[in-house]
């Protein structure tokens, strides 16, 4: 094996066993063995060592799973974070990426094709992790999630095989890893992806509103929504603002321009009834990809213990708003906020797993310092959402622990189809699956508190 095979003991296995998760909050967990894979023999091996000693594996890539999934007691994590080659066919439309290569870099090595991909909104974020949960990224309104553009994968199966998997020879496993996120059962080594056109421009209007109009705003928001072409990104955000130095109900509109649509779909953001209330407003701004991801790293910076959560949900806009009333109510003070994300209805596609969405997601998220402080941020971030459940349409993996808080990913049928298809490919369960509840209760060395 050419990687480093770290065991627990080893001078060297703490470093890497916290190197493995990008919050500052880690796992109280530890693996017998990580094994740092430097290339797709390595992962063969690692899976093969695994097997032949019945150890069971977990996979890290880009290692900004919220609860460090990865991460768990006993068996074999095989980290894949120097997994890094991004190779574009532009005739073809196609780019060939491996798991830990990060958004930045994907848009970097598309950019001279005049091409561009549905890559995560924080820069810091591994396409691995992202695409098998489902992916809502920039742009993903217009092009969808991004694993709908998974067109192949090379995957290390349970058996210790690597094969290249399409829709011809591999249905089930394409289907599998377009959205099953942690529960996938296979470490996918590359993904060969559908790109698209670059958009012409980007044009991005903010407007931030006094904290007192935030129902009213909202509830706007939520109207508007299906009256924007699908190229605008949209969304608002309550809370903790970078620059404004104070709380805030803020507005996004981010229109990724087409000869078809241009900064002109932005307009209905100026006609809103409370517009000359704005403590501060970037109207139609021409921006980057590469600006976008840097307000994107302020808003959750490193170096945080953060908790995050999130739940699709849909209804009338005054019914949801007194249902997330104990969401927005009960905030944290400092860099705390509720994401109000407006996606809309992507359609489902019967060759891929993914099903959870709805209008609105609803996001709480809180990032502090203080270890003492984890209970209370972890009570607002898990716990406020129970006056939502009721108009739950499900989870998406990238931001949620089914053990932290129990909600639905996919859809029950595609759920029990994925267990169909895991007793195939993984008969003796080498893979880790979703966390189960016992493996979260003990999640955190500050959570056992008395």
């Amino acid at each position: 094996m050419r990687g480093a095979v770290v065991r627990r003991g080893d001078e060297s296995y703490e470093p890497a066993r916290l190197d493995a998760v990008w919050n500052e909050r880690k796992p109280d967990r530890f693996p017998d063995v990580i094994v740092m894979a430097e290339n797709e023999r390595d992962v063969v091996l690692a899976v093969r060592h695994a097997r032949a000693e019945g150890m069971r594996v977990s996979v890290r890539s880009g290692g900004h799973s919220w609860v460090g999934n990865g991460v768990r007691d006993g068996g074999l994590l095989i980290d894949l974070s120097r997994l890094t080659e991004i190779t574009v066919d532009p005739e073809a439309r196609t780019a060939a990426v491996q798991p830990s290569a990060k958004g930045p870099a994907v848009q970097e090595a598309l950019a001279p094709h005049g091409l561009f991909f549905p890559t995560g909104h924080a820069p810091t974020v591994g396409i691995g992790g992202f695409i098998l949960g489902g992916g809502y990224g920039w742009n993903s309104r217009h092009l969808g999630p991004a694993c709908l553009s998974i067109r192949a994968i090379d995957v290390v199966l349970a058996d210790g095989t690597l094969v290249h998997a399409t829709d011809d020879n591999h249905p089930d496993l394409l289907w599998a890893a377009r959205g099953s996120g942690p529960g996938f059962f296979g470490v996918v080594t590359r993904f060969y992806l559908d790109v698209y056109e670059r958009p012409t421009s980007i044009v991005r209007t903010v407007h931030s509103y006094p904290l007192a109009l935030r129902d009213e705003v909202l509830a706007w928001t939520y109207d508007l929504l299906d009256t924007l072409p699908s190229m605008v990104e949209f969304s608002a955000k309550v809370g903790f603002t970078p620059g404004l130095g104070a709380q805030a109900v803020s507005v996004t509109a981010t229109a990724f321009c087409t000869p078809e649509h241009g900064p002109e779909a932005l307009a209905p953001l100026e006609d809103a009834p409370f517009r000359d209330r704005a403590l501060r407003a970037v109207v139609a701004e021409e921006t980057t990809i590469e600006e976008l991801y840097d307000i994107a790293d302020r808003l959750n910076p490193a170096g945080l213990r953060w908790a995050v959560d999130g739940v699709w949900a849909e209804g009338d806009a005054a019914g949801l708003l007194r249902a997330a009333a104990p969401v927005l109510d009960a905030m944290p003070g400092g860099i705390s906020f509720v994401l109000w994300m407006l996606w809309g209805h992507y359609p489902p596609r019967p060759n891929a797993c993914w099903s959870a969405q709805a209008k609105a997601y609803l996001s709480p998220n809180s990032g502090w310092h203080d270890p003492a402080q984890d209970l209370r941020h972890e009570d607002w971030v898990h716990g406020s959402l129970a006056g939502v459940q009721h108009l739950s349409k499900g989870l998406q993996f990238s931001d949620n622990n089914v053990a932290d808080r129990f909600d639905h990913g996919l859809s029950p049928e595609n759920a029990e189809r994925l267990e169909k298809i895991r007793a195939v490919y993984d008969p003796d369960g080498l893979f880790r699956t979703y966390m189960a509840p016992a493996e979260s209760t003990t999640a955190y060395a500050a959570d056992r508190r008395p």
